[in-house]
């Protein structure tokens, strides 16, 4: 009789390949064909309308709500052109994941008839029956009244589904009292409080032709891919995510074969397919290979201004998931869904552009432009020096927990990683010395600024946030976070850090010093009090655990904690201040991140005790009966005590290892009743993280075990070797 690995095997095996025809051999004849960019706005809309939106994407403005009319008049045309039938305000609630309610064009008339209509109103703002996306506390559970309101910066698409095609609108999505529910709302606040701090900090001190600024953003996504197959086959994967557990295969990463190695046919068939889909939508997906463990891949997309850069990664993921059904897929976005081989995250790499063109964290061959890129360079360091509790509790969740401090991803110490030549131009300038080596134009002193390589950098994969010549990369960012997390807090704090070096730097100016030498005197201040921050060696060593507590440095283990980061008194007062959120948001916020912790290891929870006690269990006492069976039959047979020893000891194993499961189940039921009785929501998630977490290895352990002893016959979960290897 076949078990249900055996046939999800031979399922696996038996899989043909889809053949992917793209539209073009060039993209760039159907880059953007679903996007209501440019182009189509000047095509469907009249003049009025299409400068309306050009003003409220390129300069904020408002859109009147008699010009809205037009524009939802030519956004429908254009969508029902395309063969659209239906609309969606489309947001990303506090859930992590994206969402939307679809209504169709579709309006009957009083003469039986019907038309196709699509009134400014329902563009610009609409209702949600809101009721079950987290709030908080800000809401009660009955009131079900939200907002969404159309985000003209973010283009509207149209998202191909198998027999349909829809008109996505990205909106923010917003409390009936008129709080932040979802990530875009303060995302886009905390562009424009650092968009606003970058263009005083040039337009006073360095270039006044500098009226307008943005935040650039490039998100690699890492991800898993599996046969749908072997997900259904395995329950802790296919609800959670992750497999709870697993006995790690012989061959994993270690020969490092798979890293940049030649990509499977299968697979291959899949990233073009999920390619074409991706630039239809106007994503600019740039590099695709192998990452380090087996299964294992990433992708990558030219830089582009953060609120976009976002919204793309979130429909990246969805459309990765929906491309990945038609090839018999499943795509693992989890941060760790497997043990003892690497996780995934999504590096963040982040800048500041201005409206000349200039990068403001590129280093130039020009020393007299050097200035400006040392001041937005330490202003950097300051502000994450100066908020680096909040920076991780920006990328604090139950799955990146798994990756975290680990051997394979930046450890729970933010630091960041600047290089020895940017470290001796910052050493140069604090001590007023002569820098040597910091650029093929030789020494140079120290109240000239040098000329700055670009290439000033190696790479250090160990940095949660490293320099890497013209931006920073924040590479602690979880595969299946919302970046707009880390972006909201980093945005922030660097627009607060910039307003107060424009006041501690014009103080100076108004007392006689010159403005150079005002700039140097606050670089140096602020060099001086952060450079604890910088380390250069490897994150990962334990050496650099004892080295970060003698600075001082956090190093904060677990999401619960972590968290608690969002309501200290200077977070709240550099949120507050900015006009990013209010307090009720914050604490809403706070909340909802504990909440989800909390429910996440719940159902990892019960889901393990489950699968150890109807698969695991039942597997050993199976393979006990077969030994016991053969013990029987050798006595039987007149062979001594000597000759059963080996099946005895394997009985006895046995025995010991389900016991050790089912006394560690029964621990992990009575520590999930309490948890859920404590008197708040962090003491609760505290619980998790302390007394429940803990339990799972014990019981993991002793399942890979039993799956390395039992009989492989009588193992139903698909497993590692399998999952990894078998496409």
């Amino acid at each position: 009789m076949l078990t249900l690995r055996s046939k999800t095997l031979d399922t696996v095996q038996s899989r043909k390949a889809i053949t992917v025809t793209p539209p073009s051999v060039r993209v760039s004849e159907y880059f953007n064909t679903n996007v209501f960019h440019d182009s189509a706005m000047m095509e469907f809309l009249s003049k009025e309308a299409y400068k309306a939106v050009s003003n409220a994407i390129k300069n904020g403005e408002k859109i009147d709500r008699s010009m809205a009319d037009q524009v939802a008049a030519g956004m429908k045309n254009w969508a029902i052109s395309k063969g659209v039938s239906h609309y969606t305000h489309w947001f990303q609630p506090l859930t992590g994941a994206t969402a939307e309610k679809h209504d169709s064009f579709f309006e009957p008339t009083e003469d039986g008839r019907a038309i196709e209509k699509f009134a400014g109103g329902a563009l610009v703002q609409q209702e949600p029956d809101a009721s079950s996306f987290p709030n908080g506390g800000i809401r009660n559970t009955f009131e079900a009244r939200g907002y969404t309101a159309w985000d003209p910066s973010s283009p509207a698409f149209i998202m191909e589904g198998f027999n349909a095609k829809t008109l996505c609108i990205p909106t923010i999505f917003v409390s009936y009292t008129g709080e932040a529910l979802d990530y875009k709302a303060p995302l886009l606040k905390a562009l424009h409080a650092v968009e606003k701090a970058v263009v005083n900090v040039c337009s006073n001190f360095f270039d006044k032709n500098v009226t307008k600024a943005y935040a650039s953003l490039g998100i690699e996504q890492e991800y898993f891919l599996i046969d749908e197959a072997m997900c259904v086959a395995r329950p802790d994967l296919m609800l959670t995510g992750r497999t709870l557990l697993g006995l790690s295969p012989e061959k994993g990463q270690q020969l490092e074969d798979h890293y940049f190695g030649s990509i499977h046919p299968r697979v291959y068939d899949f990233m073009v397919d999920f390619e074409t889909e991706c630039y239809k939508l106007g994503i600019p997906l740039k590099t695709r290979h192998n990452e380090v463990a087996p299964s294992q891949y990433e992708c990558a997309p030219n830089f582009e201004e953060v609120n976009l850069a976002i919204d793309h990664n979130q429909l990246l993921m969805d459309v990765m998931e929906k491309v990945a059904l038609r090839h018999k897929f499943k795509v693992l976005l989890h941060e760790k869904p497997f043990a003892g081989i690497n996780g995934s995250g999504k590096h963040n790499n982040w800048s500041l552009i201005t409206n000349t063109g200039t990068n403001l964290l590129a280093p130039t061959h020009n020393p007299s432009e050097n200035l400006q890129f040392l001041t937005f360079f330490v202003n950097v360091i300051k502000a994450v020096h100066d908020h680096a509790d909040l920076m991780r509790g920006s990328i604090a969740s139950a799955g990146n927990e798994h990756r975290l401090g680990a051997n394979e991803a930046p450890p729970a110490i933010v630091s960041i990683f600047i290089g020895s030549q940017m470290t001796e131009v910052l050493e140069s300038l604090l001590n007023n010395s002569t820098s040597k080596n910091v650029s093929k134009a030789g020494s140079i002193n120290v109240k000239k600024i040098p000329e700055i390589l670009l290439d000033n950098t190696d790479r250090n994969r160990t940095s949660p946030f490293a320099f890497t010549g013209n931006k920073f990369e924040f590479r602690a960012v979880g595969s299946s976070a919302n970046s707009a997390n880390a972006m909201i807090v980093l945005n922030t704090i660097m627009a607060d850090q910039l307003n107060k070096f424009s006041a501690d730097t014009q103080a100076l100016i108004k007392k006689g010093k010159k403005k150079e030498d005002a700039i140097l005197e606050v670089l140096k201040g602020y060099y001086k009090a952060s450079k604890k921050i910088l380390f250069e060696g490897n994150g990962y060593s334990d050496e650099w655990v004892k080295e970060a507590a003698k600075r001082g440095l956090s190093n904060i283990k677990n999401a619960p904690e972590a968290l608690n980061a969002y309501i200290s008194k200077s977070s709240k007062e550099v949120f507050v201040r900015n006009e990013i959120f209010n307090e009720v948001e914050l604490n809403a916020r706070y909340e909802i991140m504990q909440e989800l912790y909390v429910k996440k290891i719940d159902i990892e929870a019960k889901l393990l005790a489950q699968l150890a006690t109807s698969h695991v269990i039942p597997a050993g006492i199976a393979y006990q009966r077969n030994l016991a069976e053969n013990v029987k039959a050798m006595k039987d047979a007149g062979l001594s005590k000597s000759d059963t020893e080996v099946q005895v000891n394997l009985i006895k194993e046995l025995a010991g290892h389900i016991k050790i499961i089912s006394t560690n189940v029964a621990k992990l039921l009575e520590e999930l009743d309490k948890a859920h009785h404590l008197s708040s929501t962090h003491k609760s998630a505290m619980a998790f993280s302390g007394k429940i977490k803990p339990l799972f290895e014990p019981i993991r352990n002793s399942s890979d075990a039993l799956e390395f002893m039992v009989d492989d016959e009588l193992w139903k979960l698909p497993k590692y070797r399998e999952m990894l290897f078998v496409k």
